[in-house]
């Protein structure tokens, strides 16, 4: 993304059509629903409830978010049966997933695909681009997006804590060349997240927990966000 473009935003972890109902006007990009094991996890059934208040509101001529469904190591069987229930439209795999299983998603599910790159909070060292292309060449053509989040070793990423963000332009830079977009997790909040934005302009900026009062989302804080990103 070039410097002074605005990057989409992402909330992730959504349980309530309360809140969803509160925050739908806002210009959110992508609505993230917790599949993996988590405190924010949801059922099918409830995904499906929320996606159906969405396309309500589409209906009645809202402009909605896209819906993306986080998943550490599903199967295949898995993820058809929750897309079944809940018509997710991003699906996003958070730990060991080859490129062949992305593209399998994409291809037999119909969706888009992220791919979450996870960064350990306490790497020093800056990686080379060689070894990032290594790493994510074979995913060229089977992802949409490449996110970068912290490293948790219970559930991956999700830990709510930042990564040394000067890693960030060596991954920007295979994602620019490779024609895949780049968002950027782990740890942001209104007070830091201009300075990612203005600093490192990733495609785009997702976020889950300093967006909630007591494990619960707050719609004030999601709209504080949202206006600090798109300097509103």
């Amino acid at each position: 993304m070039a410097i002074g473009t605005i990057p989409t935003v992402k909330i992730c972890g959504l349980q309530s059509v309360e809140v969803l109902k509160s925050i739908v006007h806002l210009p959110i990009a992508h609505i993230g629903f917790v599949f993996a094991p988590s405190k924010r996890q949801v059922t099918p059934e409830k995904a499906a409830e929320l996606i159906a208040y969405l396309n309500s509101e589409a209906a009645n001529g809202q402009t909605i978010p896209l819906t993306v469904g986080v998943f550490v190591n599903p199967t295949k069987e898995q993820l058809s049966e929750i897309l079944a229930v809940a018509p997710l439209d991003i699906v996003q795999l958070h730990s060991q997933e080859t490129p062949a299983f992305c593209s399998w998603v994409r291809e037999h599910l119909g969706v888009k695909v992220f791919k979450t790159v996870s960064i350990n909070k306490t790497e020093d060292k800056v990686p080379k681009l060689a070894d990032v292309e290594a790493q994510l060449n074979p995913y060229i053509g089977a992802v949409d997006a490449i996110l970068l989040d912290t490293f948790d070793p219970i559930y991956g990423g999700g830990s709510g804590t930042s990564f040394a963000w000067d890693c960030i332009p060596v991954y920007q830079e295979w994602a620019r060349a490779s024609g895949i977009q780049l968002l950027v997790a782990g740890g942001l909040h209104v007070d830091n997240v201009d300075q990612l934005v203005d600093v490192y302009a990733p495609d785009g900026v997702d976020v889950s927990s300093s967006v909630e009062t007591d494990g619960v989302k707050d719609s004030a804080k999601i709209t504080a966000f949202v206006e600090r990103v798109t300097r509103k």
